[in-house]
């Protein structure tokens, strides 16, 4: 692994280097070479998670000091989620230094999202154990500065469902279920109000034109609350 490479990426430089290869090494790739996928990344991911969620949320607060709480936790969902994280990996190529076991990489793992968001993540929590949390802003706000430029212009994706799709997953909730409450009014002007369910309870109900509207509003007001209750 050309580990100076990914230091000029980043534009930061390790102490201890053992942390960028663990960043960067996929738990199938620790399986292979000593038989314990928890060798990998994971914990790092784990890490670099919470450390993005502050830096941009400290970020978005500073900067766009008129919007509403619900607006600050739509932006960050949309910077922080997979699709996000996995473009602006692949844009810089940190994908190509990823460490993968053989069947991932013959797999695709490679252009995978999740893998490529996941080392994004543990990449940030290295450098966060390597050099503080002045270093780890300062390479979150380097990497994605067009991702969050797009979020604020409204130009990048609005895709609420992947994003609580993604943080029901990584809660061990399986997938939501989303159902429809009501469908009213003419065929040329239907409204409908969906509700979206996971782990036995329902998280959040929205409305719209069309059933896949709906579903969009359903999620977001899942993320808000989630938010507020601290999930």
């Amino acid at each position: 692994m050309n580990d100076r490479a990914v230091e000029q990426i980043l534009a930061y430089t390790f102490d201890d280097r053992a942390l960028l290869l663990r960043a960067l090494t996929h738990a199938s790739y620790a399986n292979e070479k000593t038989g314990n996928p928890s060798n990998g990344n994971e914990r790092l991911e784990f890490l670099g998670d919470a450390i993005l969620d502050a830096v941009i949320s400290v970020h978005l607060y500073c900067r766009e000091r008129s919007k509403k709480e619900g607006d600050l936790t739509r932006l960050r969902a949309l910077i922080v989620c997979e699709k996000s994280l996995s473009a602006a990996g692949r844009e810089f190529g940190l994908n190509e230094y990823i460490l993968l076991g053989r069947g991932e990489e013959l797999g695709g793992g490679r252009q995978r999202p999740s893998i490529v968001a996941d080392a994004f993540e543990a990449l940030i929590g290295a450098v966060y154990l390597d050099g503080g949390m002045e270093a780890a802003e300062a390479v979150v706000l380097r990497l994605l500065d067009r991702t969050i430029r797009q979020a604020l212009e409204g130009k990048l994706f609005s895709d609420y469902k992947t994003e609580l799709q993604e943080r029901i997953q990584h809660r061990g909730w399986g997938e939501p279920f989303y159902r429809t409450v009501s469908e009213e009014g003419p065929d040329h002007a239907k409204h409908f109000t969906v509700s979206v369910n996971a782990g036995g309870k329902r998280l959040g109900i929205g409305t719209g034109r069309s059933k896949k509207e709906a579903e969009q509003d359903a999620a977001r007001q899942a993320l808000e609350g989630g938010q507020r209750d601290g999930s």
